[in-house]
C-alpha cells in the first residue's frame, strides 16, 4: 500500500500547484462552509496525516485493531450534520491552515512526503490517529487517505476549472474496494449490485 500511497500523493500534490487554486483561494469550494483554500488544505492534510501514520512514534496502534468497515461505524463524522462538532472542528482546522496561503500548505504537503521517501524500513505495522480510541493495520490507514485524497481531489476541481485528476490504479483499487465495503454494509449486497449494473433497480449507495 505505499506505493499507492506516494501515488495518490504525488497527483495531490501536482494539483494542490494548479495555478487556479492559489488564484480563487479565498473564493468558496464545491463543499459548504468551506473556502477552496481550505479544502486545499484540507486534502493536503490527508498526505500530512498518512505520512505522520508512518513516521510518528506518538500515532503507534493502540487500543482495538478495527477493520475499515467497523472504522467507518465508528467515526463520528459519517452522516454527521454540516453543523456537529466533529464536521465544525474540520472545517476551522482546514481555514486555520489555509490561512498561510497557498505557498504554505504546498511547502507542507512537500515536506510530508519527504519524510516517506524513500519508505522507513522500520514503518510501524499498525497506526491510530490521536484522537481514535482504536488502531488500524498501516495498509488498511493508508487506505483511508488515500480515499481522501481521491474524493476531495474531486471535490476541490469541482468548484474549480480544473479537470479532476486521474489516480493510478494502485490507488483506485483499493479506494474502491473500501468505498463499495462500506456502501456494502450500509446498503446491502443487493443494492449495490443494482447500483452497478441494473439501471432500472439502481438506488442510491452514497456512503458518505
Amino acid at each position: 500500500m505505499s506505493q499507492g500511497f506516494l501515488d495518490a500523493a504525488a497527483v495531490t500534490l501536482a494539483l494542490l500547484r494548479e495555478p487556479e487554486v492559489a488564484t480563487r483561494w479565498d473564493e468558496p469550494s464545491a463543499l459548504a462552509e468551506m473556502s477552496v483554500g481550505a479544502l486545499a488544505d484540507h486534502l493536503g492534510g490527508q498526505v500530512v496525516s498518512g505520512a505522520r501514520g508512518v513516521t510518528d512514534a506518538a500515532w503507534a496502534g493502540r487500543g482495538e485493531q478495527v477493520s475499515l468497515v467497523e472504522h467507518y461505524r465508528r467515526s463520528v463524522w459519517v452522516g454527521a450534520d454540516l453543523d456537529s462538532e466533529a464536521n465544525v472542528g474540520i472545517r476551522e482546522s482546514a481555514a486555520t491552515g489555509a490561512a498561510a496561503g497557498p505557498d504554505a500548505v504546498v511547502a507542507r504537503v512537500q515536506d510530508a512526503l519527504a519524510t516517506v521517501t524513500p519508505w522507513p524500513v522500520d514503518a510501524p505495522a499498525t497506526t491510530s490517529m490521536p484522537h481514535w480510541q482504536w488502531s488500524m493495520t498501516l495498509d488498511d490507514f493508508l487506505t483511508t487517505r488515500m480515499m481522501e485524497m481521491v474524493v476531495h481531489a474531486d471535490d476541490l476541481c469541482a468548484g474549480l476549472d480544473v479537470p479532476t485528476p486521474d489516480f493510478p490504479p494502485s490507488v483506485t483499487g483499493p479506494v474502491y474496494a473500501l468505498l463499495v465495503g462500506v456502501a456494502e454494509d450500509r446498503h446491502g449486497q443487493a443494492a449495490v449490485t443494482r447500483a452497478l449494473t441494473r439501471a432500472e433497480r439502481a438506488g442510491s449507495i452514497v456512503v458518505f
